[in-house]
Order: structure tokens, then C-alpha cells, then sequence
């Protein structure tokens, strides 16, 4: 298997690209050891190229440590950093990282999952990183949104949480013919799980949102699913964590399509009317104010 040189290229070259950019404004000291520093590269080539030759002949525990370590290296590189996620999804990473998010185990998988998030957290941010990244046509964004969907779906490992969080800040990128995404999520709003809802209504309100391009039909997915009921249920009874994204998203859903049946069998406006008399809910205005808007709507449509 050539992951782990493929990952630790990436981590070489990502760091030698840091160094650079950080060493930049010493370039006058630089050129005044230049002879120097030109055979202190070119034993720093030969020695790496000796070490990714050597690793042929590792044993596994060996090549799975360097493994982890390469892919907790990329996570914390990637933390907030624009340049070097846009390096690191330039390179072969993102498929290397589908692949040991799906073949790898325990520090491997997890460490390649959280780079995955750092990643997408990033794109979600940057419009220009995550249309050329994650763009619905890549093999290696495909790939990626394969394994996170399949770890939501399983929904019982370490990796549920990190799953949903890097699914929800893609929520952007998806066509409105890509339609396996909400179903998962609105399942997950079921879950005994307090953490767990409140990630997956986190989630849900990326893809519900105004600033969303596609919130409609994905709201009326949302619906679909069966979100309302599991909804109405988190806001009466639910902890506060989830109380208020659910909230939130019920808000958006009323809001962009007040005029579901499902809405008014649900007795969603009853809802509204009710945290609008919550003072938790009241302390936040922009809370408040989405609360009143998504009211008047369902007023229109439900009586």
C-alpha cells in the first residue's frame, strides 16, 4: 500500500512549502549562506528520498504509527490555514484520506477523519477552495462525501460526531439532484444522544439556511424525512444544547415552505408561539427576530 507515502510526501512538502512562506523575510541571510544551505537541501533530499525508499521494508505497526502521525500532522496543519488546505486538496490527499478514513483503523482513521474536517471547515468559509475542492464532478470529493455518509448511516463509532460536522459544512456544495444527504441526517435528530442531535441539527441548518442557494429543496427534504415531528419534540423537551439549533431549523423550514401540510398537522405554529413566551429564547434577539418572521409566514399559508 503506497498511503503512507503519499501522506507523508504531503506532509514533507506541506511543511517544506510552511517553511518557506515563514522564512521568506529572511531571504537576505539566506543568500549569505547560500552555498551552505544548497548542501543542507540536497542532503535533505537524499536522506528523504532514503527514508521513503526504506519504508518498503517496515514492518506493519510501523507503517500504521507513520500513518497516524502523517495524518495528525495534516490535521493540525490544516487548522484554519487556507493556503495549506488549497496545497493539501491540490495533492492526492483527499483521496488518500477517503481511503484511510474507510480502510484504516483506530489513530489512522480517526486522525485522517479530523483532517477531513479541518478541510471542509476551511472550504466552508472560502467559496473559491470549496468549489474547486469539493466540486460535485472531483473523484476525490465524491469519494470523500461516500465515507462520511456511510459513517453517518452506521451512526454508532467515534467518528459519527466529526462525520456530521464535515457532511454540514459541505452543505453548500451539493446539487439539488443529490439527494442522499438530508435522509441521514433527519435520522440522527432521533438519537438517545444529546451531542449527536444537536451536531446533526447543526448540520441541518447549513443546508436550510437563507445563504444556502438550495435551501428550498432542501427544506422540503428535511419534511420528507420527517424532521418536524423530531423537531417539535427537541424544542419542547430537549437539553438547550439542541434545543435552539433545533428551534433554528424549524424556524427555516416554516420560513421557506409555510405552505407544507405537514407544517400545519404538526402544529408547528403552536410551537412557535410557544418560544416566543421562552425566556432563554428571548434573551437572543436574532433568535427572537427569526422566530417572529418564521410565525408570520406560517400565519399566511396555515390559517
Amino acid at each position: 500500500m503506497h498511503d503512507v507515502s503519499a501522506i507523508h510526501n504531503v506532509v514533507a512538502d506541506t511543511m517544506a512549502m510552511k517553511s518557506v512562506k515563514d522564512d521568506y523575510s529572511k531571504k537576505v541571510h539566506i543568500q549569505s549562506t547560500n552555498s551552505k544551505s544548497n548542501q543542507q537541501h540536497h542532503h535533505h533530499i537524499g536522506f528523504l528520498g532514503a527514508s521513503i525508499k526504506g519504508r518498503e521494508f517496515e514492518d506493519p505497526s510501523t507503517k500504521k504509527e507513520m500513518k497516524a502521525m502523517s495524518a495528525r500532522a495534516l490535521w493540525f496543519l490544516c487548522a484554519g490555514n487556507l493556503s495549506i488546505c488549497r496545497d493539501i486538496t491540490e495533492s492526492r490527499a483527499l483521496l488518500c484520506f477517503s481511503v484511510l478514513v474507510e480502510k484504516g483503523e483506530g489513530e489512522v482513521q480517526y486522525n485522517s477523519l479530523m483532517a477531513l474536517v479541518e478541510i471542509t471547515a476551511v472550504a466552508e468559509q472560502h467559496p473559491e477552495l470549496r468549489r474547486s475542492a469539493f466540486k460535485p464532478t472531483s473523484p476525490a470529493a465524491r469519494a470523500v462525501v461516500d465515507q462520511l455518509l456511510k459513517i453517518i448511516e452506521k451512526g454508532d463509532s467515534d467518528l459519527l460526531i466529526p462525520g456530521i460536522q464535515a457532511i454540514g459544512s459541505l452543505a453548500r456544495t451539493f446539487r439539488a439532484t443529490e439527494t442522499r444527504i438530508i435522509a441521514p441526517l433527519v435520522r440522527l435528530l432521533d438519537e438517545n444522544e444529546t451531542e449527536v442531535s444537536a451536531e446533526a441539527a447543526v448540520a441541518l441548518v447549513k443546508f436550510a439556511c437563507t445563504d444556502n442557494f438550495l435551501h428550498v429543496n432542501h427544506c422540503k427534504a428535511i419534511v420528507e424525512a420527517g424532521g418536524p415531528k423530531h423537531l417539535i419534540q427537541l424544542t419542547y423537551f430537549g437539553e438547550q444544547m439542541v434545543q435552539f439549533p433545533a428551534l433554528i431549523l424549524l424556524c427555516y423550514i416554516a420560513m421557506h415552505v409555510p405552505d407544507n401540510e405537514t407544517l400545519g398537522q404538526d402544529e408547528v405554529l403552536i410551537v412557535l408561539e410557544w418560544a416566543l413566551k421562552q425566556g432563554h429564547f428571548m434573551q437572543d434577539r436574532s433568535l427572537e427576530t427569526l422566530i417572529q418572521e418564521a410565525k408570520q409566514r406560517l400565519e399566511i399559508y396555515q390559517t
